[in-house]
């Protein structure tokens, strides 16, 4: 045990030296507990900011699961069985394999086959046969479908589609998905642009973005449930119809390496553009400019 004189009797030059002192030992005794009660505050804080982005920028994706710890500055989030991070302003989105190169492990792989077992026998997750094998960016790189620069739409079934615009109007396909931010914006510069869209949805999102296509397919009137779906509105309960059409739109998405929304298809030639574009951009590209 450690006996301090009464400060009252230290002259203030010997308090000045004994001060660091007293703060080692203080700090000894306390500084332990209180990183332990610190650093979980933090996460917890980081959490709940980060949660609340997600809810202002994706307001019809559920947040299952919200990890901000471990992930070099990522945060990992789970909607249903979808798996993606977000930074931790939640700007930044990312779809994609996440390695800890120094554990050597796919957490991505990890976390997938604990939401979806059925990958292990689907045979989704051959690329962890070798656990310790180094992770290689150039054979991934290799190995990943990418868009091609032209697709045929030969083939995909009409009830698979949303037609909207004016009749007249340039004509073009887009691949979208109704919770994806950037498809708003686009279906309001080709509003603008006054085109003919035929938009087939896909379901980047996961189980919720299917539930909300098949929801605007199955409307009686589907170009005003797209349009309520871009804004947030609740689709009225409509019959039961055959989706079919949506199957078609995924699973030609997943031979083309769609691996994001929207995709924006000219027809004739089937020249292929990716992401949000402008209407000036729109425009030169459906009278046969380049990207």
């Amino acid at each position: 045990m450690i006996l301090l004189p009464s400060l009252r009797r230290v002259r203030p030059a010997l308090l000045a030296g004994l001060a660091p002192a007293l703060a080692c030992l203080i700090g000894a005794s306390t500084g332990v507990a209180a990183a332990n009660i610190a650093a979980p505050l933090e996460t917890a804080r980081v959490v709940r900011e980060v949660r609340e982005a997600l809810k202002l920028r994706l307001p019809r994706t559920p947040i299952d699961s919200l990890v901000c710890d471990g992930l070099g500055g990522l945060c990992e989030v789970v909607s249903n069985k979808t798996l993606f991070y977000v930074d931790r302003g939640a700007r930044f989105l990312m779809v994609g394999r996440l390695y800890d190169m120094e554990s050597r492990q796919d957490l991505t792989a990890a976390r997938l086959l604990a939401l979806n077992p059925d990958l292990l026998a689907a045979g989704g997750l051959r690329r962890e046969a070798n656990a310790d094998a180094e992770p290689n960016p150039r054979a991934e790189a290799a190995s990943a479908k990418t868009t091609p620069a032209k697709v045929s739409l030969a083939g995909l079934p009409a009830n698979g589609a949303i037609v909207w615009g004016p009749e007249a109007g340039p004509r073009v396909t887009v691949f979208s998905d109704f919770n994806c931010g950037y498809c708003k914006r686009l279906a309001a510069e080709l509003e603008a642009l006054g085109a003919r869209v035929e938009e087939r949805p896909i379901s980047i999102f996961g189980a919720t973005s299917r539930k909300l296509a098949g929801q605007v397919i199955c409307a009686a009137d589907r170009q005003h449930a797209l349009h309520a779906a871009y804004a947030g509105q609740a689709l009225p309960a409509s019959a039961r119809c055959d989706t079919a059409g949506l199957d078609a739109n995924e699973a030609f998405a997943r031979a083309h390496g769609f691996g994001g929304t929207p995709v924006i298809v000219r027809p004739g030639d089937g020249a292929v553009i990716e992401g949000y574009r402008p209407a000036a951009e729109l425009a030169r590209f459906l009278k046969g400019g380049t990207k």
